[in-house]
């Protein structure tokens, strides 16, 4: 892939793809209804599309994928189909910690702005709210290049799984 051509822009073969997205127990952070309806949302909403191929890896998937936190570090443990581990990325989590810091707190006003405001002021919230997400998202693209390719919808559902991973409550 040249650095012109986008993941988003590139065709992917249908085996490029997760059929099993698990989280690791111990990192799990915030354990609030809302957090735990996303992450659960999120998971749901991967497995039905995705796009994800191992960048440099001659097999092709399907894949299976565990995540983790270690070491301050965001663990992809990639596996095939029949759960043969196949790479470990890690990522470091200190470029995310402000962007998670900041989408938990609009989150956060968000769901308190349901309660009691109007449609206008929560529709504003939500605007932010998403901006955070696309950059998380995009952040978590670029950190993942030359290693994991996603497309962007994939690098959404995963920015949504590591808010839930790495901030604790």
């Amino acid at each position: 892939m040249t650095d012109a051509e986008e993941p988003e822009d590139r065709t992917w073969p249908e085996s490029a793809r997760l059929i099993e997205v698990t989280l690791d127990e111990v990192s799990l952070g915030r354990d609030n209804s809302e957090v735990e309806h996303e992450r659960e949302v999120a998971i749901f909403d991967l497995l039905e599309k995705n796009a994800f191929t191992l960048e440099g890896h001659d097999g092709e998937g399907p894949y299976t994928l565990h995540l983790s936190l270690a070491d301050n570090r965001l663990v992809f443990s990639v596996a095939d189909a029949d759960r043969v581990p196949l790479q470990h990325v890690m990522l470091s989590l200190s470029p995310f910690r402000r962007i998670v810091k900041d989408y938990f707190l609009i989150c956060d006003s968000y769901y308190a702005a349901i309660k009691t405001q109007p449609a206008s002021k929560i529709e504003a919230i939500d605007m932010g709210r998403r901006g955070l997400h696309d950059e998380g998202s995009h952040l978590l693209m670029e950190r993942l290049r030359g290693k994991v390719a996603v497309d962007i919808a994939t690098a959404r559902r995963l920015f949504t799984l590591l808010c839930a991973l790495h901030w604790k409550g």
